[in-house]
């Protein structure tokens, strides 16, 4: 049973995707890194 449950999972996150970026913090100027799951359309214009 486990099987299908994890089979039907990766099926339908194909669609979604982990998006990460780096900012610089305004306040202290050290960097920081800011993780994002949006859909592969959404990532692509993040990317641009």
């Amino acid at each position: 049973m486990a099987k299908k449950v994890v089979a039907s999972l990766q099926t339908k996150s194909k669609d979604w995707t982990k998006v990460i970026t780096m900012e610089r913090s305004p306040k202290t100027g050290a960097y920081m890194f800011k993780e994002q799951i949006v859909t592969l359309e959404d990532a692509k214009a993040l990317l641009k």
